[in-house]
């Protein structure tokens, strides 16, 4: 029995999905029992009180600043992170003898200065913003630089295969004055300054969502994944069934051909016993003579009427069936 890979594969995706449906809901949970702060000023209040007894995981909104922020080179941006990288982009000639467009990184580099949120009644540090989920950059600027023509340059590098197109720089920054929701752990250092970093267990969110917009996002895939993981799994249910229901009929089909040609054999070894005492009595010439028995070489149960020459007949893996069909109905005589 052949196993049904597609199938069991359906049904383990839509495991997978399920899994991932219900992790989306923890997380959408996990952020609707968090504390919303409405007002910065009164999260130093609140840290005092909760804090004593819990990790105080809270939702915070405000403005992105920082004291001495980073003048980006290229965009002229001014942000409290920056990310730079470089692409040196190139054609190379493969083993085909064609040029094909390949790249390769030149530069990766990042600068971070310690900033904050600010909403006006008070500010509050982010720590590790980097690692936390909904966290993106912008992208602040994108240049290409293309390579200079020189000659004795461009014969060393057509001479190793390549041809050299140029530079490409993208710079992505997280610029002062951007809105940023900020989900995690309040504490206070040993200064008293309150700042937010990722909790031991729980959610750590950095996005310029709303706490609300990531709570709804966050439901609406877990119910996209169930639904995916219940079509799938049935599907695969499906076809795990169909792949069984055809096995078993295949395997009936061969028992009862079984019985069939058990029963001829049967039948056949009882006219033999009953011609074994004439045969013994008869010449070595009338055994010779004996009649090859008149039974059909298809259905093992009648006496043949026709004859099938075997260079025309092809016989398939059902052909037995329509041709014990077709023997009852056409006679040669």
């Amino acid at each position: 029995m052949m196993i049904p890979w597609g199938g069991i594969s359906c049904c383990l995706s839509g495991a997978a999905l399920y899994l991932l449906g219900r992790s989306s809901g923890r997380d959408a949970e996990a952020l609707k029992s968090v504390a919303k702060v409405n007002q910065l000023k009164e999260l130093a209040k609140l840290l005092d009180i909760e804090s004593k007894v819990l990790p105080l995981v809270v939702a915070i909104s405000g403005r992105v600043g920082a004291e001495s922020p980073i003048s980006c080179e290229f965009s002229g941006l001014r942000g409290v992170i920056v990310e730079e990288t470089a692409e040196q982009h190139f054609l190379k000639h493969n083993d085909a003898g064609s040029w094909i467009q390949d790249s390769a990184l030149m530069l990766s580099m990042s600068k971070e200065v310690p900033w904050y949120l600010d909403d006006g009644t008070d500010r509050v540090y982010v720590v590790g913003a980097r690692g936390a989920s909904g966290f993106v950059l912008t992208v602040g600027s994108e240049v290409f630089e293309e390579s200079g023509r020189s000659l004795v340059r461009g014969t060393l590098d057509y001479l190793q295969g390549l041809k050299m197109l140029g530079v490409k720089r993208i710079e992505r920054v997280l610029p002062t004055g951007t809105s940023l929701t900020v989900v995690g752990e309040a504490v206070k250092d040993d200064i008293g300054t309150v700042r937010i970093q990722r909790p031991h267990k729980g959610p750590f969110y950095v996005s310029p969502k709303s706490i609300d917009e990531l709570i709804g996002n966050l439901g609406k895939w877990a119910r996209w994944y169930k639904y995916a993981s219940l079509g799938l799994t049935v599907f695969g249910a499906f076809l795990i069934t169909k792949h069984v229901i055809l096995y078993i009929m295949e395997r009936r089909r061969h028992w009862e051909l079984q019985s069939r040609v058990l029963a001829a054999a049967k039948r056949s070894g009882q006219d033999n016993e009953g011609s074994n005492g004439k045969a013994e009595n008869g010449s070595d010439g009338a055994k010779r003579e004996r009649p090859i028995p008149d039974l059909c070489v298809i259905c093992l149960e009648k006496e043949y009427n026709a004859v099938f020459l075997p260079y025309i007949l092809f016989l398939t893996k059902f052909s037995h069936q329509n041709l014990a069909l077709q023997a009852n109905s056409y006679t040669i005589r």
